[in-house]
């Protein structure tokens, strides 16, 4: 059984001109830079991503209530409370507060503790230094990956626009998961990071796939273009399968009760569920649409060279 229709990756590429294939990519862009944006001009840290405790410090307290996060965040504003969250669905919250004295600590751990409101408490802590520490790290760790992946593509294609453009469509992918983490109110965590990592390597995987077999193999543009897509659709759609899959099996299930939820699982599958879905846009009509017209272009001027050629031969 064949997933990828044949005849729809035709008018695809038949119908779609460059300006209309890089329009929906452009506007996805721009769209995550203005969440992005608007995130780090909202959050007290004024950080594109919301960081979770092991960024910046504190103590998160996590448990089962009723009550809203709204409500939360007024019984406890005599505290430094930085967010007040659901998590991980049903009635659990998330309640996160940045560094406090010992005896803050004590009153809040007994509040929650004595409440019959609040049931299966969890209590997590992480030092201010050590925070900074593993922000800063986490920080390296993304910058030095996408340089690094940066530098593989142009040794191996050592051509400027296919590789900027893989660099551009990975670029992009890691953009729009990070603003779809703002909106679903998902952290940045040492989770999340792993995940981030992991789409610059997804990312790359079709972006290369695509630009190999355009540059690298001999036949028509299109048929190499949907012969491409037929195999990184497959490949794309085949692992989303696989993540929603972990992802409602990590959330909890309640068709199934003893499927347990597992909020550090689901962080990670939603990332790269987001990131996936922007690499097929980014990946099959941003990289598409450069490359197709990089070889129409290079196309066009070999034909403008040998005709000077061929006149000088019938002379």
């Amino acid at each position: 059984m064949n997933l990828i229709n044949e005849k729809a990756l035709d008018g695809y590429l038949k119908n779609f001109t460059f300006k209309k294939m890089l329009f929906v990519p452009a506007v996805l862009l721009l769209l995550s830079f203005l969440i992005l944006a608007y995130t780090m001009i909202t959050t007290p840290n004024h950080t594109p991503v919301e960081l979770g405790m092991e960024f910046q410090g504190g103590t998160a307290f996590i448990f089962d209530s009723v009550k809203s996060p709204e409500q939360l965040r007024s019984e406890f504003q005599g505290y430094p409370i930085v967010q007040a969250r659901e998590y991980g669905g049903g009635e659990r919250k998330l309640l996160q507060f940045g560094p406090m004295r010992e005896i803050q600590m004590s009153e809040v751990t007994k509040m929650i503790n004595s409440d019959p409101g609040y049931s299966n408490v969890e209590i997590r802590q992480m030092g201010e230094v050590v925070s900074k520490s593993l922000q800063g790290q986490a920080l390296y760790a993304i910058l030095l990956s996408f340089l690094g992946m940066a530098i593989v593509v142009f040794i191996i294609f050592r051509t400027f626009v296919p590789s900027i453009a893989v660099v551009i469509s990975a670029f992009a992918d890691i953009a729009f998961a990070a603003a779809m983490m703002d909106v679903f109110g998902i952290v940045l965590s040492l989770g999340t990071v792993a995940a981030l990592l992991m789409l610059i390597g997804y990312s790359v995987d079709t972006d290369i796939l695509l630009t190999t077999r355009l540059l690298k193999r001999k036949g028509e543009v299109n048929d190499k273009i949907k012969e491409a897509m037929k195999t990184g659709l497959t490949m794309t759609t085949t692992t989303l399968a696989a993540l929603v899959m972990l992802f409602l099996v990590s959330s909890g299930s309640y068709l199934i009760s003893s499927f347990t939820r597992i909020d550090i699982i689901r962080d990670i599958s939603i990332v790269l569920i987001f990131g996936l879905i922007a690499d097929i846009i980014n990946t099959w009509m941003t990289n598409v649409g450069i490359l197709k017209w990089y070889i129409e272009k290079g196309t066009s001027v070999e034909k403008r060279i040998e005709k000077p050629k061929k006149k000088r031969q019938k002379a």
